[in-house]
């Protein structure tokens, strides 16, 4: 039973920055490509960002680009999403994932992730 678990949010004034921090364990020896994702109240969920399983390769959706990355510790299934200058709109539920069984291109599509955490509230209002 893999378990995905996120920490990080908070209440942030327009322009602030937040770390969110999500670990995914009980598979010894299997890195997990890992994702983060979104909802906003009343709006569907959406693929915020993604890492590959070593590292060297992400993506960020274009809402976000320059000001959200995503990162990870070397070969571990620790990842964290870096927010700077937030806006209300980025305001949602933040959902980290990860994937074992997904295509290549799970951290550009946002599909083929199969654990879940939760989810971590981020607030960013004045």
């Amino acid at each position: 039973q893999v378990q995905v678990v996120e920490s990080g949010g908070g209440v942030v004034q327009p322009g602030g920055s937040l770390k969110l921090s999500c670990t995914a364990s009980g598979r010894t020896g299997t890195t997990y490509a890992m994702g983060w994702f979104r909802q906003a109240p009343g709006k569907e969920r959406e693929f915020v960002a993604g890492i590959n399983w070593s590292g060297d390769n992400t993506y960020h959706r274009d809402s976000v680009k320059g000001r959200f990355t995503i990162s990870r510790e070397h070969m571990k299934n620790t990842v964290y999403l870096q927010m700077n200058s937030l806006k209300p709109e980025d305001t949602a539920v933040y959902i980290c994932a990860a994937s074992q069984f997904g295509p290549a291109d799970t951290i550009i599509t946002g599909r083929g992730f199969d654990y879940w955490g939760q989810g971590t509230q981020v607030t960013v209002s004045s």
